[in-house]
C-alpha cells in the first residue's frame, strides 16, 4: 500500500473510533451493566451539616436527619485506646483549641469542641450548638441504621480501616455505606478489607477518569467506583478559601471548572448507575448550579437550606 492509502486507512480508523466512542458515551449500557446501588441521594449533609450545628456531633446528625437529609458525610479517626471517632481533623487545634491529636488521646479524654466554630466551606460564618462532644462512629451507625453514609478514612491506618469495616458489617449496612478517601493506597486497603461496600473516586482515579473522557476511551473502560464526589469549582475563593496556593490563582480555578464540569461526562456516569455529588454548596445559587450541571446530589453544610431548595425545585423525571 502506498502512503496515501495508509493515510486514508488511518483516517477511517480514527473516524470509526470517534463515532463508536461518541455513540457509546451516550449509550453506555450497550457495553456495561448498570450499577444498582442501595441508595439514591440528592441531599447530603457535609460533616452532618456543620453550618447549622457543631460539625460531626450527634446533635448535627440528628438535626440533619430531622430536616430531610438523605445521606450523612463524616470522617473517621482512631483514638489511642482504639475507638473509632467521627472527626475531620486528627489535630484538634481548629476544632477545640487544644493542640493535641485524636490518636494521642483516649476517647474519654477528648476535649469539647469550641463553643463557636467557623464553617470551613463558608468563610466568615460560624456554627454553634448545645452538643460539643465527639461521637463514636458506632453510636452514629446505631442511631441511624437506615441512613446512607459516606465514611472518609482520614489516615493510612490498617487498624482504623479494619475497625470501620467491622462496624459496618456488624450493623449490616454495607449496601448503604460508601468508602471514601482521597488516597488511592488507602482506598485499595478499604476495598480489600470490605469489597461489598461501594466506593468513591480517589484523586488519582479522578484524574484518570478525566483522561479517559478526553481521549474517548471512557465508554470502553469498566469502572469499579460507584460515586464521584468533587468540588463545585465556583465556590473556590468565594465561599471556600483553599489552603493550597495554586487554587488561589483565578486561571487554575477557571481551568478546573472547564475541565471537570462536563455535563456529558456526568450524564454518562449516571447512565452507568454511578452517582455524582458536588460539594460544598452553602448558597442556593450554588445548589442550583450543581443540579443544573447534572449532579445527582449536592453536599451542604446547611441541610435546612438545601431541603428548602429541593422542596421549591423538585427534580424532573429521571431519563436513562
Amino acid at each position: 500500500m502506498d502512503t496515501v492509502s495508509w493515510v486514508l486507512l488511518l483516517c477511517l480508523a480514527v473516524l470509526f473510533y470517534v463515532v463508536c466512542s461518541l455513540y457509546l458515551l451516550r449509550y453506555p449500557l450497550i457495553l456495561h451493566k448498570r450499577k444498582r446501588l442501595g441508595f439514591y441521594c440528592r441531599h447530603i449533609s457535609h460533616r452532618g451539616g456543620s453550618g447549622e450545628k457543631i460539625e460531626n456531633t450527634m446533635e448535627a446528625f440528628t438535626h440533619a436527619v430531622s430536616v430531610g437529609t438523605e445521606m450523612l458525610e463524616m470522617d473517621c479517626h482512631l483514638t489511642l485506646d482504639g475507638y473509632v471517632v467521627v472527626s475531620h481533623d486528627n489535630n484538634l487545634l481548629r476544632q477545640t483549641g487544644d493542640d493535641k491529636t485524636v490518636s494521642s488521646l483516649k476517647f474519654q479524654d477528648l476535649p469539647l469542641y469550641e463553643e463557636k466554630l467557623e464553617v470551613t466551606f463558608y468563610v466568615g460564618h460560624y456554627s454553634t450548638g448545645k452538643d460539643r462532644r465527639f461521637v463514636l462512629l458506632e453510636n452514629v451507625l446505631k442511631n441511624f441504621p437506615d441512613m446512607p453514609m459516606t465514611l472518609e478514612i482520614k489516615e493510612n491506618n490498617d487498624l482504623l480501616i479494619k475497625k470501620v469495616s467491622n462496624l459496618v458489617h456488624k450493623y449490616s449496612r454495607e449496601h448503604i455505606t460508601v468508602w471514601a478517601s482521597e488516597e488511592s493506597e488507602v482506598m485499595a486497603k478499604c476495598q480489600k478489607q470490605n469489597p461489598s461496600m461501594p466506593y468513591m473516586f480517589t484523586v488519582r482515579r479522578g484524574i484518570m477518569l478525566l483522561l479517559l473522557f478526553y481521549t474517548g476511551l471512557l465508554p470502553f473502560v469498566p469502572l469499579g467506583e460507584s460515586v464521584l464526589m468533587f468540588y463545585l469549582p465556583r465556590i473556590i475563593n468565594r465561599t471556600y478559601i483553599p489552603e493550597e496556593a495554586y487554587l488561589k490563582k483565578r486561571f487554575v480555578v477557571y481551568l478546573l471548572q472547564k475541565l471537570t464540569m462536563r455535563k456529558s461526562l456526568f450524564e454518562h456516569l449516571i447512565k452507568r448507575g454511578l452517582q455524582v455529588q458536588l460539594f460544598v454548596c452553602n448558597e442556593e445559587t450554588d445548589m442550583a448550579a450543581a443540579f443544573a450541571m447534572g449532579a445527582t446530589g449536592v453536599m451542604t453544610d446547611y441541610p435546612t437550606v438545601l431541603s428548602d431548595y429541593i422542596r421549591k425545585h423538585p427534580p424532573p423525571p429521571a431519563v436513562y
